[in-house]
């Protein structure tokens, strides 16, 4: 290896992309107010999961009439619940660019073997032509490409007056990103992103559209439990009051609502967005003035600011085959790690070679800074 340590190391190492950092100062006594021991269906268990779902939707600011739960499985459980129980209604039209997106164009085209769905992909990097959409169609699509460290830019490209449903996967995006709530009916995320929050559990937001949509339509598939909301016809709104589907955690839970306590404590909605922006600066700072990487995501409007995807660029690393780059960038990640000034920082394993930097609102701009020559340091150590 070669290279002097850089002098400064970042306090908290975790720089993961999902599970993401804990909010700066957790600590496990976050967790003694936890409910444990009693049913989630007591009135005790019911206020607590009721609690997390009108501070989720008071700092999101959704609309008035948009209803939130908290699902099954995290946000793979809740996209999965959208498709698999309003899908079917329309033709629809689902844009790829990405792993996740992938997987439901697989729901869709494979599972639901809906014959009248479009498929519009792009590779890693780049989106898709998003004029395409259909306003008669339904729309699947993600607000940020963790996997791939692009966003769309903004949801211009959706009609107001459209007649099918938005069903967007929103994870990474959400508390972080401007979401326009008037032209997304539905939208899933999960508590272990841009929050910190413990993984296990999703959470669904539906727009009157939607609500309208299940109570008029069933699909001709059969549905598993865990992805109905609807009760002879009619929506289930004792799942939008805290009443679980399944039994949830209520360890996670307790670590969900400590989140949104900090979140509410620091500013929210507004300071979240201004941390993550402010780390994506720190990073891409850095990135400029990098002679070895560069941003995945060529065109700055679609840079994804929190799930930041980077390529190698150096000629050295070009000149390597596909599995010797994998190969190196798993060295880096290495060294990283062992040095504990980095952790899970080498790319989805979808993704072309490259790193991916977490810059979401739980992460301190100082430890972005100081993670930048440790990046540095690993490069010229790898011996690539």
């Amino acid at each position: 290896m070669t290279g002097e340590h850089p002098a400064v190391r970042p306090a908290r190492p975790f720089f993961s992309s999902g599970p993401c950092a804990k909010r700066p100062g957790w600590t496990a006594e976050a967790l003694d107010g936890a409910l444990l021991g009693r049913s989630h269906r007591s009135a005790a268990g019911k206020a607590k999961l009721k609690d997390a779902i009108d501070r989720t939707k008071r700092l999101l600011g959704l609309p008035d009439g948009y209803l939130a739960a908290i699902v099954p499985a995290s946000d793979t459980g809740a996209m999965e619940l959208a498709l698999w129980s309003m899908l079917g209604a329309r033709p629809v039209d689902c844009f790829a660019w990405e792993s996740f997106g992938e997987d439901w164009v697989s729901d869709t085209v494979k599972q639901l073997r809906l014959s009248d769905a479009r498929v519009f992909k792009a590779d890693y990097g780049a989106l898709p032509d998003l004029a395409q959409a259909d306003p008669a169609h339904d729309i699947v699509f993600t607000w940020n490409g963790t996997t791939s460290g692009v966003r769309v830019p903004n949801a211009d490209w959706i009609a107001a007056d459209r007649q099918g449903l938005t069903i967007c996967d929103a994870t990474s995006a959400a508390f972080a990103m401007d979401l326009a709530w008037d032209k997304l009916d539905v939208a899933t995320f999960s508590w272990q992103k841009v929050l910190g929050g413990e993984a296990a559990h999703g959470m669904i937001v539906l727009s009157p559209r939607a609500v309208a949509r299940l109570e008029s339509y069933a699909p001709p598939w059969p549905l598993p439990k865990i992805f109905r909301l609807t009760k002879g016809g009619r929506l289930n709104q004792a799942i939008f009051e805290g009443e679980t589907i399944n039994t949830p955690s209520m360890l996670a839970l307790e670590d969900y609502l400590d989140a949104l306590s900090w979140a509410e404590g620091i500013g929210g909605l507004e300071a979240l967005q201004a941390r993550v922006g402010a780390n994506f600066a720190a990073l891409s700072r850095w990135v400029k003035e990098s002679r070895w990487v560069d941003f995945l995501a060529a065109d700055e409007t679609c840079r994804s600011p929190t799930s930041v995807c980077l390529k190698i660029v150096d000629a050295r690393f070009a000149a390597l085959g596909e599995e010797a780059q994998y190969g190196a960038v798993k060295k880096i990640a290495g060294l990283l790690e062992a040095e504990a000034v980095a952790f899970d920082v080498a790319g989805h394993r979808n993704a072309p070679p490259g790193l991916r930097i977490w810059c979401g609102a739980t992460v301190e701009t100082a430890e972005i800074e100081a993670l930048t020559p440790w990046l540095d340091w690993a490069w010229a150590s790898a011996g690539v």
